[in-house]
């Protein structure tokens, strides 16, 4: 009979939920754990989206694990080459064991007399219920069950396809098609130089520009260091090379944006060697407001350039039966339409969250180092930067929790909790982003502080030593024992 007991739970087995994994059964090898994962297998994002050409934003060498080399010569990889290294991690570690599929977290409530999280989760059409001491959530923070598409005029008599990519299956055809991809996002810029390899155009249509910037597909510092170096040290240079470079990048953009901005567009308006779709690269806001969109070996800008894909910025006035008419009168015809526009954030997986019987609001929560909630005992989230890597937070996150396992072990305490004792703390919003996805979800997400520990920040360096080295007892955090 299988155990519903664990010291700890981990929620979602994707690229933070093997990560945790591993640094739980590494750093505390006593504790049990599971790992409750929704989908039928492995991976997260990198098993559930599957549309063309989907790779990583991010370079490799920060995107993978700290304790697990990248080995492959590119550094913007594929959807499927990074679905493989999870997979084969997981399997390496024997984490892999320690998954239950088809567990679908619906609801966790926790019991302070008992010091014991109760969690629920649906397994197809039965229940199941598990406790544990620890609650580690690694659930991302995005729906899984749809994407955002806006409600378009004149979608119902529109007689082509319309797709989201998160929705897309391999029925989807392009093939000698005309297809329009609405949207400007890092989905978009993906996308289109894929789908223009065999479609017969594509239309990338955005209301407004994004920032866009080619970076090579294979890091030759990189591959160097590979040729010359042991795989560990020549992955470690790689990794501190990559997060200083991104840090200096993101800290020039928001000290000098206008100089940025003008770096970047110059960078556009060479790689499309001055035709005037450059125009179409140029935003309103300032570098980093948003996040930027990587092309690798600047391939959207060859199929603009080979004429396969083409930029039009405009409104959406309607759908029509055989395309898009715009505000400004122009058609666009087509017979498939992707709606790249973005995705629905999700907190804690959607998941109900009671306390002693009280149902939690994640609205009224300041998280507290970006990793725990306030008034929410024993329980950690892991979530990614905004601004680099996802997996360089999610690496530091799950040390961390280690650490606090560790202290609340050594000193017999069996619950550990941040509160909101300081009064000159005040509330802001937990992500300083203008991406729509963003904008359209803060209402709903806890809150960030104004000063630490409640401070969310988006730096490595800095998360690095207040995660790894600071003082785990401070006076936000209150332990019992």
């Amino acid at each position: 009979m299988q155990s519903t007991h664990f010291d700890v739970l981990i929620v979602g087995a994707g690229l933070s939920g093997i990560g945790a994994a591993y640094h739980l059964q590494t750093k505390c090898p006593g504790k049990s754990y599971a790992i409750l994962e929704g989908r039928e297998s492995l991976g997260g994002t990198w098993d559930l989206f599957r549309y063309p050409g989907i790779r990583s934003d991010s370079d490799m060498y920060t995107l993978g694990y700290s304790f697990r080399p990248w080995t492959d010569a590119r550094a913007i990889a594929d959807g499927p080459s990074i679905l493989a290294y999870v997979k084969d991690t997981a399997e390496a570690f024997g984490i892999d064991r320690k998954i239950r599929y088809r567990h679908r977290v619906v609801r966790a409530s926790w019991s302070s007399s008992d010091a014991l999280w109760t969690v629920e989760a649906n397994v197809g059409d039965e229940h199941a219920r598990f406790t544990c001491r620890f609650l580690f959530m690694c659930a991302g923070y995005y729906d899984y069950d749809a994407g955002y598409t806006p409600d378009f005029p004149g979608m119902d008599r529109y007689r082509g396809r319309v797709v989201h990519p998160q929705k897309w299956t391999k029925d989807v055809d392009y093939e000698g098609k005309r297809v329009v991809v609405i949207g400007s996002g890092a989905t978009a810029v993906t996308l289109v130089p894929e789908l223009a390899k065999r479609a017969a155009h594509v239309t990338m249509l955005q209301r407004s520009p994004s920032y866009v910037v080619t970076v090579p597909e294979r890091d030759a510092i990189a591959n160097w260091m590979r040729a010359k170096l042991p795989s560990s040290a020549a992955y470690a240079g790689a990794r501190w090379k990559n997060v200083l470079l991104g840090m200096a990048f993101y800290a020039y953009c928001r000290r000098f944006p206008k100089h940025a901005k003008r770096l970047v567009v110059g960078g556009v308006k060479k790689a499309l060697r001055g035709s005037s779709d450059a125009a179409h690269f140029t935003p309103s806001y300032k570098p980093w407001d948003q996040r930027l969109c990587f092309v690798p070996d600047g391939d959207l800008f060859e199929a603009l350039r080979n004429g396969s894909a083409s930029v039009v910025t405009d409104h959406i006035a309607s759908f029509t039966e055989t395309g898009l008419r715009l505000r400004s009168g122009e058609e666009l015809p087509a017979d498939l339409v992707v709606t790249a526009t973005g995705l629905q954030l999700k907190f804690l997986g959607g998941m109900e969250l009671e306390v002693d019987g009280a149902r939690v609001d994640p609205s009224t929560l300041m998280t507290y180092k970006g990793i725990m909630c306030s008034d929410v005992p024993n329980m950690a989230f892991a979530i990614g930067y905004t601004n680099a890597s996802w997996t360089l937070k999610c690496d530091l996150t799950s040390e961390y929790v280690c650490r606090l396992l560790r202290h609340m072990d050594a000193r017999g305490y069996r619950e550990v909790c941040p509160r909101r004792n300081d009064p000159s703390v005040t509330e802001e919003p937990l992500l300083d982003f203008s991406s729509g996805y963003v904008l359209r979800a803060l209402v709903r997400l806890p809150k960030q502080g104004s000063v630490p520990p409640w401070k969310l920040y988006q730096n490595y360096a800095v998360d690095r030593f207040l995660l790894r080295h600071a003082k785990i007892e401070d006076r936000a955090l209150e332990f019992r024992a």
